[in-house]
């Protein structure tokens, strides 16, 4: 049985004491689990001493955990029991350290998947220390804000009409996407707004590549132009997307809460909700600017293109 062993860390501005009774009790999963969010239809029981809960849903699957053994604001340890879309165990902890002012947390997984999917492994201990990331940000905003800023609206299917663009493509590690791409929109916005025919509200970021195992991802950054200027800079590309039929989720929220609206196409996909065309990237397009908006009321739109 392949084995996998996972730990991601947060720091969070509270005391160990509040850290510590947030994951003690299971009725808070509700509000803050990365997987509950892409799915709130799921049906969730927690028991009356909120020492274990069940769920089951159409794209979080069906399971059950319980707290095993606890450490007062030292340690919580649980039994993962999944049942669909296969039958698994885990053993997932929970660590909490006073540290710099305030808590570090620890989110631990040992389990294994089954036999059959020995191939699996790298991707699966990828995307899920990717939910762990989420759910810690998650985490983080409910234990220090009461709430999380981090919304996800189906939009649904429209027809977008397409465009010719100016644009930036990188490739660069996950870790340096974030300022890398703010330089890049930096560049053609300044471009843009100095330049007749530019379509500025129409800015998108699309994907050509993520992946987790390596940390690396290839992007476009780009605008649309009406008239494409014959004289542009030489670093920017000269590119289209064709029009086609669009499924849209949108995310309300900072862009590093992006994940979860991502997260939960890729499941809709997977669960044959939505049926993509492969060979047409997905994009992000913006509702608002993160320059004269504060992170917590940003909008962001999801945009699969659908056979």
């Amino acid at each position: 049985m392949p084995k996998m062993n996972i730990v991601k860390r947060k720091q969070i501005n509270a005391p160990v004491e509040k850290v510590f009774e947030t994951l003690n009790h299971m009725s808070n999963w509700q509000t803050w689990s990365p997987w509950l969010i892409m799915d709130p239809d799921t049906k969730v029981e927690v028991s009356e001493n909120e020492k274990s809960y069940s769920w089951a849903g159409k794209r979080t699957g069906e399971g059950s955990m319980q707290i095993t053994q606890e450490t007062k604001n030292k340690s919580i340890d649980y039994d993962l029991t999944f049942l669909k879309p296969w039958k698994s165990k885990a053993k997932v902890k929970f660590t909490t350290t006073a540290k710099n002012g305030g808590t570090e947390v620890a989110w631990h997984m040992n389990s294994s998947l089954p036999w059959f999917m020995f191939w699996m492994k790298k991707n699966m201990t990828a995307f899920i220390g990717n939910d762990y990331e989420r759910g810690l940000n998650l985490l983080k905003d409910y234990i220090e804000d009461g709430k999380i800023h981090s919304k996800l609206n189906w939009k649904g299917e429209s027809q977008y009409p397409g465009c010719n663009y100016l644009g930036i493509r990188r490739t660069c590690s996950i870790a340096e996407m974030p300022k890398l791409m703010e330089a890049d929109f930096t560049k053609l916005l300044a471009y843009s707004r100095s330049t007749e025919g530019a379509n500025i509200e129409g800015a998108f970021n699309q994907y050509h590549k993520f992946d987790f195992i390596k940390g690396i991802v290839d992007y476009t950054a780009g605008v649309p132009f009406d008239n494409i200027p014959s004289d542009f800079p030489s670093d920017f590309l000269l590119g289209s997307l064709a029009p086609t039929k669009l499924y849209t989720l949108e995310h309300a929220g900072p862009y590093h809460h992006l994940g979860n609206a991502w997260s939960t196409m890729y499941t809709m996909h997977r669960n044959k909700e939505i049926k993509i065309k492969k060979k047409y990237h997905p994009f992000e397009t913006y509702g608002n600017s993160p320059k004269n908006t504060d992170p917590k009321d940003l909008i962001s739109y999801i945009n699969f293109a659908l056979k």
